[in-house]
């Protein structure tokens, strides 16, 4: 779980009560807008994975969505930090003394360990969580006590203490019963080399974990958590049931953070947002998360959808992006990939998109987070005159003095290349179509070709990473608390959670100063310096920050809106009183 910096929730309740559903117990209906693809721990490749999997799994800390913090979760307190030199960092948890699996065993530090060193463990689907947390390098269990243990963090970064916890607990015995793993150290995991010798013990557990199949059944690697999956119809429907008897029901005072309140949450996955609105307005769908900005201001206005509907908002950390494949030798060079940036008009794109409800930036950091915002940089300009000239200084020449002529320029190896551009977004997106087709307008004025292919869902991530395109237009999620942009900013990243093939020595070295900064100065300093390089070498190009916009069912309590993702919190949604205002 990822928590926003943003503290002032601005949630502005607008409607009454609903007269469509009658009340079934305390069940809540929530519309995706695609199936989760995986609910694999290790993965979380979507919103919508990652807000299921935090129903199934629990970590050392959870976020506290009303106090827009990191509390303890499986943890009974905030870690004990206690640095070491100027290079190392210590953290001291202890498990709650309650906390079971769901066949009665507790939960240990065996258990801890176990799934650090299977987010390290070669052969898995582990390819973006290993980079994000191997700064942890051992786990040093206390001998006096299976519930202790301190983690042994290389770095001495500010935000150690928020990203130690902030990963899923596994349990050991249900894919390493005997124990196989322990007899490895996590830093020779972390270290060990892709063409090192084959291990017959690391080789026979990436086995089990194929074998069982988390991802589709995750009843076999069972988590912690208040919920389990008892059904999946992909692209249509997913239920979750409270456990009958759960561990955390015995603490008293029940922590806010693990408060499972509905007895069923429902996922209707509904891509297309006129049907979601309609299912929203017949009383079929009780959440409406990142509604489109026009219909979410449409029913805020409409006298009848304000009798039965609630309208909040939050700022988010959610920037919307549009991402060069700098693979491709047209987009390779920096002076092409920034003419092709002064090509999105971002004012007229967040007013159409957004409608008063986002805001410009110049980077991945939001300009609400002022002490790591580069103010120094002007917003960029919708500018097709620069473009051309930028164009020129990077070699290319348009065929015939007309201006809609193709433009072409002579590659190292002699080929001739041509600028012509495919750029994939989410199919049923509205917002990215409506980005596209203004690229594609101001690309034509120029002579540029640019082909638009919307893509399922489904397909969409792996299709990036195949490198099935030129430019991407996709939203990046951000979190306020931590700052490791290694999987989408560095070489290590490429081919998985970095999507652009971008990383040069000097941009990795500074992603991974950044990762590992000690201060929250010496961090801004080092982030406001990101954002400038990212400018110049203009990988992927930031347009704007979207809000968190959610329409729900009046009657519906401690939704808890938030500017983290998914923007509100599942497990703690009850239901009012019939007609009763908020």
């Amino acid at each position: 779980m990822k928590l926003p910096l943003l503290t002032g929730l601005c949630a502005g309740l607008l409607v009454a009560c609903s007269g469509h559903r009658a009340n079934v117990a305390d069940n809540v209906r929530i519309r995706w807008d695609a199936d989760p693809e995986t609910l694999d721990p290790l993965r979380q490749p979507t919103k919508a994975s990652s807000e299921a999997e935090n129903l199934l799994h629990l970590s050392l800390l959870q976020v506290d969505y009303a106090k827009s913090s990191y509390s303890p979760g499986l943890a009974d307190s905030l870690p004990r930090i206690r640095l070491v030199g100027d290079s190392l960092t210590l953290l001291t948890y202890r498990l709650r003394k309650a906390a079971t699996w769901d066949n009665g065993q507790p939960v240990l530090a065996t258990d801890v360990a176990f799934t650090l060193k299977l987010m390290q463990a070669p052969g898995l689907p582990n390819e973006s969580i290993r980079t994000q947390y191997n700064f942890i390098r051992e786990l040093r269990a206390d001998p006096n006590d299976a519930r202790r243990f301190t983690l042994v963090c290389q770095g001495q970064a500010s935000d150690f203490a928020h990203t130690s916890g902030d990963f899923f607990i596994l349990p050991e015995a249900a894919l390493d019963a005997r124990g196989t793993l322990r007899r490895y150290r996590l830093a020779d995991l972390i270290g060990r080399s892709a063409s090192a010798a084959p291990d017959t013990v690391l080789a026979a557990l990436a086995r089990r974990y194929a074998a069982a199949a988390p991802g589709r059944r995750p009843e076999r690697l069972p988590g912690c958590g208040p919920y389990r999956l008892v059904s999946w119809e992909k692209d249509h429907h997913l239920r979750f049931q409270r456990k009958p008897q759960w561990w955390a029901d015995s603490l008293k005072p029940l922590p806010a953070v693990l408060q499972a309140r509905p007895s069923q949450i429902d996922f209707l996955i509904i891509p297309n947002e006129a049907s979601a609105v309609l299912a929203l307005r017949r009383g079929d769908v009780d959440l409406y998360p990142d509604v489109p900005a026009r219909e979410f201001n449409r029913l805020r206005q409409s006298d009848k959808a304000r009798q039965t509907l609630a309208f909040y908002t939050t700022l988010s950390h959610n920037v919307v992006t549009a991402g060069f494949n700098t693979r491709r030798p047209a987009l390779a060079d920096r002076r092409t990939r920034q003419a092709l940036a002064l090509l999105f008009d971002v004012p007229s794109l967040l007013a159409a998109t957004q409608q008063g409800l986002g805001q410009r930036t110049v980077g991945i950091i939001s300009p609400n987070t002022r002490c790591n915002y580069a103010d120094s940089l002007p917003p960029l300009a919708f500018a097709p005159g620069r473009a051309v000239a930028l164009l020129q200084q990077a070699g290319w020449r348009q065929k015939a003095a007309t201006p809609t002529a193709r433009w072409t320029r002579q590659g190292p190896s002699g080929t001739v290349q041509q600028l012509a551009l495919q750029v994939r977004y989410r199919a049923e997106e509205t917002a990215f179509e409506t980005i596209g087709l203004q690229f594609r307008a101001a690309a034509a004025q120029l002579g540029i070709a640019v082909e638009l292919r919307p893509t399922e869902a489904s397909s969409l991530k792996a299709t990036l990473q195949q490198g099935d395109f030129d430019l991407y237009i996709k939203a990046v999620q951000g979190n306020p608390y931590i700052f490791n942009f290694t999987s989408i900013l560095h070489s290590q990243g490429v081919g998985e959670a970095n999507l652009t093939g971008f990383g040069t020595p000097a941009s990795d070295r500074l992603v991974e100063a950044v990762a590992l900064a000690y201060s929250p100065t010496v961090r801004s300093r080092l982030l406001r310096k990101l954002q400038v390089l990212m400018r110049e070498e203009m990988p992927m190009v930031p347009l704007f920050f979207e809000n968190n916009r959610i329409v729900a069912n009046r009657r519906l309590r401690n939704l808890c809106p938030s500017s983290m993702r998914p923007g509100y919190a599942a497990a703690a949604i009850t239901w009012g009183p019939q007609a009763t205002l908020q």
